[in-house]
């Protein structure tokens, strides 16, 4: 799901715009999803800046520069990373042709790892020249052509970062704190999963369906309600600056679990 206007049109394959449709008060709006239907979608549209950033890739640069001053923000207030050292290993969710891996994630990690559902956007990371140094030093690491709710990587292996972006619209709320609640084992300790999405801006808070993409754009309300339900408490939170006026706000969450497992318990102190 990639940025929207919030006007009640979005530009899609058609010239023509397709309007969003608040849910009906009687019908949830995630209901209305269909996986199939946005593979579909994903699967047709060019594997470019362009396609995946729905017609807008001049956002793409304050988005990326907006995610590397989050995470900096996060890791000068950490006991666990400094600034100035890259993370161990790293997972880019929904990474598309990966946009957000090649002008952010291996800038700071070692290793990224990779979930998109969609094969045809993933050969970009996986034979596209410009991934090739990445590809030949071993900083691409697994690619799993799965969707989050079916995802789960290696017994035993930890991420610093779980970073999720324009992605989650595709999940249902029970697929998505499913998700949430199992990605709580794969963050190491101090570690941070973080979601990036557009927010609702329906004055009764509502969230809105996306036709085009089969999605759902959820109010700042409900990601908090799914958090809490997920077990995860948000250490820091976010606008994202230098978008364009018309398309919706995109915040960004970073998130820890409530409690780390036994073996793993936070101290604040340390």
């Amino acid at each position: 799901m990639p940025p929207q206007p919030s006007n009640g049109t979005r530009a899609s394959n058609s010239p023509v715009p397709t309007p969003f449709k608040p849910s009906h008060p009687f019908t949830a709006t995630d209901s209305q999803i269909d996986s199939q239907a946005a593979i579909r979608y994903w699967s047709s549209i060019p594997p470019t800046n362009t396609g995946v950033l729905g017609g807008y890739p001049q956002v793409s640069r304050a988005d990326l520069q907006g995610s590397a001053n989050f995470l900096t923000k996060l890791k000068r207030k950490s006991f666990h990373y400094k600034n100035g050292h890259r993370l161990p290993r790293v997972v880019d969710c929904g990474a598309g042709i990966g946009r957000v891996t090649l002008g952010f994630l291996a800038n700071v990690a070692e290793v990224v790892d990779i979930v998109e559902p969609v094969e045809q956007l993933t050969k970009v990371v996986t034979e596209g020249e410009e991934f090739t140094e990445l590809r030949e030093r071993g900083r691409v690491g697994d690619i799993w052509n799965v969707g989050l709710e079916d995802w789960v990587p290696p017994d035993g292996r930890k991420y610093d970062l779980i970073w999720n972006q324009w992605c989650l619209g595709q999940l249902t709320d029970k697929q998505l704190e499913g998700y949430l609640g199992k990605s709580k084992r794969w963050v190491r300790k101090g570690g941070w999963i973080v979601v990036k999405e557009n927010m609702s801006t329906e004055p009764r808070g509502q969230d809105v369906f996306d036709e085009v993409d089969s999605s759902v754009t959820r109010a700042d309300e409900k990601f908090r309600d799914i958090f809490e339900k997920a077990g995860l408490r948000i250490v820091a939170t976010e606008l994202q600056r230098g978008m364009p006026k018309e398309i919706y706000p995109v915040r960004c969450y970073a998130l820890q679990p409530e409690a780390w497992e036994e073996d793993e318990v936070e101290d604040e102190e340390e």
